[in-house]
């Protein structure tokens, strides 16, 4: 047996103390941007000329990053030539909306700031691995602490409110004829779950941008699509005639939600998500703006919900034992190139009041928390114009369904604290924008808003 030499084990050792690997997180509910913001992240890392306020780039100490397999084979890898062609391409347009699971592994090359750490060795690596995935599936989460009973109820309970009583008027209507405590037929179960699909999907499809879908299976299967697991729906239960029995429809449903729970959520908790260190959650504001309040209610009730099943707090030398923690999670509003610079401070401030509750407990656990209004894409320049003798700050960019630049008043972020003053409903209308024409012709990477400033909340002190 060959022994290895003191330089094999040095270079060995050395290779252990500088090269690490931080899991980000990239959450986020449905159009909030997570597969432009990942694509965003990885081109600008690959190409490093809009990254002033990352430490690392700033002082010259950053190397290069470069593309690496991702640590699960058994996960598809993210499609970030395919999103960045769509982008840049000559026919730039948003990528089409992730269907199922994704993963990248970027590994960056840096010259660490510690005289220690350079002795040993000159340079050092850190590999940062992000995951994509449908944002319905974060809201599966919350389904691993509830029982049956528990989700049908609150279902139910929500699905009788406006504006989801019109949504669910068939479903539960049909809910109406039929008795749980029935003996289960395979197709009352597939009827069932067939009209309660269609009510979510009539959710997802609605102006007021309703966000809490459960489970988001049935709306993106991936590779489940007509699997018995999706063949179930919440049921009126608890009723003295005893709809719980053994061989009832009640039974089968919940057998098959609990299996749900098992098979899917936790299995998908277990391998992406209960592995964080560092979380970003990408929050839409702006469309909730336009959804008026019952959406903006929804939103903030489902962002509440997605986040308590994570670990937050400080970590420590004892994680190995017992799992890692996020110590930092970062909130930021999407879309800030939507609106004119000088209101982006608004937008913050409104997403503050939005996950106030949230980053209180977060912080209560013991993690960093921090907000921030970003663009992954910058797609508009602001503008000042004159209307009526008065100076407007406006955007200009391609809005979406137009073919030419066009300079708009998008509106302004509420100062006040209701986002939704009395008697004003909807009162925002934030256009979204098309990726400019010329993205493809810039070396530098994609242009940004504050994105460089996220990487250096979440990985600056990786890279030190």
């Amino acid at each position: 047996m060959r022994i290895p030499d003191l330089n094999s084990l040095y270079d060995a050792g050395s290779r252990l103390l500088l090269e690490s690997t931080v899991r980000v997180g990239v959450t986020g509910l449905r159009r909030a941007g997570k597969t432009v913001f990942v694509t965003a992240i990885v081109d600008n890392l690959l190409k490093s000329g809009r990254l002033p306020f990352m430490d690392v780039v700033s002082s010259g100490r950053f190397q290069a990053a470069r593309l690496r397999p991702q640590p699960d084979p058994d996960v598809p890898r993210f499609d970030f030539e395919g999103h960045l062609a769509a982008l840049t391409g000559p026919d730039p347009h948003w990528p089409e909306p992730t269907r199922g699971i994704g993963q990248m592994r970027v590994s960056l090359r840096y010259r660490p700031d510690s005289a220690l750490k350079r002795t040993v060795q000159p340079m050092a690596t850190l590999n940062l691995d992000l995951v994509d995935y449908p944002g319905e599936w974060l809201l599966d989460l919350p389904l691993l602490r509830q029982s049956f009973a528990e989700w049908s109820t609150q279902t139910l309970e929500l699905a009788a409110r406006p504006p989801r009583d019109e949504l669910s008027a068939s479903w539960r209507g049909w809910l109406a004829t039929i008795d749980p405590a029935a003996p289960a037929e395979e197709e009352a179960a597939r009827r069932g779950a067939a009209l309660y699909t269609d009510y979510l999907h009539a959710c997802r499809r609605a102006d007021t941008l309703l966000s809490l879908i459960q489970p988001g299976r049935f709306v993106e299967p991936g590779d489940m699509k007509d699997a018995p697991l999706l063949t179930f729906c919440p049921l009126h239960g608890g009723q003295p005639n005893g709809s719980r029995g053994r061989g009832s429809l009640w039974a089968l449903m919940e057998e098959r939600y609990e299996a749900y729970k098992t098979n899917v959520v936790r299995r998908f908790f277990a391998e992406h998500f209960a592995r964080l260190d560092r979380q970003i959650v990408l929050i839409d504001v702006l469309g909730a703006l336009n959804a008026g309040p019952a959406g903006m209610a929804d939103m903030k009730r489902a962002l509440e919900l997605s986040l308590e099943p994570f670990r937050h707090g400080s970590s420590g030398w004892l994680d190995w034992l017992f799992g890692s923690k996020i110590d930092r999670v970062l909130f930021a509003a999407t879309k800030a190139d939507h609106i004119a610079a000088h209101q982006h401070a608004q937008l913050r401030a409104l997403l503050d009041r939005l996950v106030g509750d949230a980053r209180n407990a977060i912080r209560f656990e013991g993690a960093q928390v921090e907000t921030m209004a970003i663009a992954a894409l910058k797609c508009t320049e602001s503008v000042v114009t004159e209307h009526e003798g008065r100076q407007l700050r406006c955007v200009r960019g391609v809005p979406v369904g137009r073919d030419r630049p066009t300079v708009l008043f998008p509106g302004e972020i509420p100062e006040d604290a209701e986002a939704f003053p009395p008697g004003r409903d909807r009162p925002y209308n934030f256009l979204a924008f098309r990726p400019p024409d010329d993205l493809g012709r810039d070396p530098r990477g994609l242009p940004h808003i504050r994105v460089d400033q996220a990487l250096q909340f979440l990985l600056g002190d990786y890279l030190t």
